[in-house]
């Protein structure tokens, strides 16, 4: 049974330095949360405080109201996948499976009949009786997630355990992890430094920067109305527009531009998402100037742009693209805009 997951003022220091410091995470029972952020930031040490497997220097862990904190891993309720499936070479698939429940002292009949199950539920019943040799590391990752699913976990730790696979499969697991919420409706903790994955499969994004969430919400929310320009400049944004809010309208050297929601008067830098932006004839833009480089993007095409405010770019389509040297206007689009503090320090 799916509870809720409470990290709360999370510290962790090592070598004197606080890799965590101050985590403060609500996962609802049931959930999909993804801890997104660069290398090196402590998104592992995260689920390693939540399994048990290290101690946090100052916060708790609480699950369902319980306090984990001190508790043993085993008596936690947790189940951590990882990038190496680390399955029993020497153990049929089946057997992987049915290693928890035999653990928990479930008869050998009853625990591989459980595991069947879970193997279904992964679409790997088919392969019960083949060795961890023998399959692909898809199929090894889909193994691991029903070992881990097999011990009824009331909160499962994923920590970056597609990033090793193949973009396609990665994909295949991504829709994986959203039929078995239909089915088993786990909590998830998911550790990714991929901002794909994250708005892939998780209900709120809560992105770690500097040892703290920075911000968690929705993939959209996060995208469109970052926190802070060390948001914004994590999930790629790279428009920004130095200026001032005053009485509903960012004023800066592109003019005084309309705010679709409130923001209190004063400094602030204007950002929109580059995928937002349109490019037309330069009257028709709410910004003017010229083409500075083109960029492919896949099937997509990156086109900076300088203007009176700086440097601006747009992400454009197949079709005309501009060459460099061109004039072109830029729409940025009225409920796109978001205004963020300005950097200090």
């Amino acid at each position: 049974m799916s509870t809720d997951l409470v990290l709360d003022g999370l510290v962790r220091r090592f070598g004197g330095a606080a890799v965590l410091d101050g985590v403060d995470l609500t996962v609802p029972a049931g959930g999909v949360v993804a801890l997104l952020g660069p290398s090196g930031t402590g998104k592992s040490t995260v689920l390693r405080l939540v399994a048990g497997l290290d101690t946090p220097d100052a916060g708790r862990v609480r699950a369902g109201g319980r306090d984990l904190t001190g508790l043993a891993p085993e008596r936690r309720g947790t189940a951590l996948v990882g990038q190496r499936p680390r399955l029993f070479p020497h153990l049929s698939v089946l057997d992987n499976v049915a290693f928890p429940l035999a653990v928990a002292g479930r008869r050998r009949r009853a625990a591989r009949a459980e595991a069947a199950g879970h193997l279904d539920l992964v679409g790997l019943a088919d392969l019960a009786g083949r060795r961890p040799a023998t399959l692909s590391g898809g199929q090894e990752q889909r193994v691991a997630l029903a070992r881990a699913l097999a011990a009824a976990p009331a909160v499962l730790l994923l920590d970056e355990p597609f990033s090793a696979l193949d973009p396609g499969v990665r994909e295949g697991m991504h829709r994986l992890l959203a039929d078995l919420r239909g089915a088993v409706s786990p909590t998830v903790l998911l550790v990714t430094h991929d901002r794909q994955e994250a708005a892939a499969v998780a209900d709120t994004v809560a992105v770690l920067l500097d040892g703290r969430i920075a911000q968690a919400a929705p993939a959209g929310e996060l995208h469109t109305r970052p926190a802070s320009l060390a948001v914004s400049r994590f999930l790629g944004g790279v428009n920004e527009v130095p200026g001032a809010v005053e009485r509903g309208a960012h004023v800066s050297a592109l003019g005084r531009l309309a705010l679709p929601c409130a923001s209190p008067d004063g400094p602030g830098v204007l950002v929109v998402r580059q995928e937002a932006v349109a490019l037309t004839g330069p009257a028709d833009g709410d910004a003017t100037g010229t083409v500075t480089r083109v960029t492919p993007r896949g099937a997509r095409w990156r086109v900076e742009v300088t203007t009176p405010a700086g440097p601006l770019s747009a992400e454009t389509g197949p079709g005309r693209t501009p060459a460099p040297g061109d004039a072109v206007g830029l729409v940025l689009p009225p409920d796109q805009r978001w205004v963020v503090p300005q950097a200090t320090g």
